[in-house]
């Protein structure tokens, strides 16, 4: 598993210099005896300028990952992201600490 967060850091808002990993946008990640990856992910708000391709990024992404045979996401919106859900690196980039 350690594959696909090195890779979600990848990922970035590109409004906001952290990448999705650290902002806490990926609430959940699954993988079955088969490889397959299942991601449950938000965005920082549903009017996020890069809602239709951000998701698609990480999907295209993650499919690329050694050892994935396949992954699906799943974007939701519930709970809503909060700032309190980044990790401290991420709010100490961002000045919140």
């Amino acid at each position: 598993m350690q594959r696909v967060i090195d890779e979600l850091k990848t990922c970035f808002d590109p409004e906001i210099p952290v990448d999705i990993w650290e902002l806490g946008l990926i609430y959940e990640l699954t993988l079955d005896d088969a490889d397959n990856l299942a991601v449950v992910m938000t965005l920082t708000s549903p009017n996020c300028p890069v809602a239709e391709s951000l998701p698609a990024e990480v999907e295209n992404k993650l499919k690329l990952v050694q050892g994935i045979t396949s992954a699906a996401l799943k974007l939701t919106f519930e709970p809503p992201w909060q700032k309190d859900m980044m990790s401290e690196v991420a709010q100490l980039e961002l000045g919140f600490m």
